[in-house]
């Protein structure tokens, strides 16, 4: 068994896509649509691991998003090729204007990580592989 991928709604896909795309280095599929459910979907491809597809409906309501630490999904982990990729990504995300919410650091349990929000408030990990 492995992990094949995570699906994370959004009320503006391409905003989305365009983020990943731009910060991650990730290579995105064509654009699914279903026309009798209104669904659109684009699935995000990573070097090696698991896909991310980004989901939307046009009856999403992003207002209704839930505190962020509840049970459930808490964050993306990426993994990038060094400290100095992710000091250099972070850096480039707090630049372009994005929330920084854990500056790099090596964490208790040795990994060395920052943490950012995506344009929809997604926490993403950005840790050394």
């Amino acid at each position: 068994m492995y992990l094949d991928h995570i699906a994370i709604w959004t009320t503006d896909l391409e905003r989305l896509k365009s983020f990943y795309e731009s910060y991650f280095d990730v290579q995105c599929g064509s654009l699914y649509f279903n026309p009798n459910r209104q669904f659109s979907s684009y699935f995000l491809s990573f070097e090696q691991g698991a896909r991310l597809e980004l989901m939307s409906i046009p009856e999403l309501d992003a207002s209704s998003r839930a505190n962020i630490v509840r049970t459930g999904y808490a964050h993306l982990a990426i993994a990038v090729a060094s400290k100095e990729k992710v000091d250099a990504i972070t850096a480039r995300l707090e630049k372009d204007g994005y929330d920084i919410v854990g500056a790099p650091r090596l964490t208790g349990d040795g990994y060395y990580e920052s943490v950012v929000l995506d344009p929809d408030g997604n926490m993403i990990e950005i840790t050394a592989g």
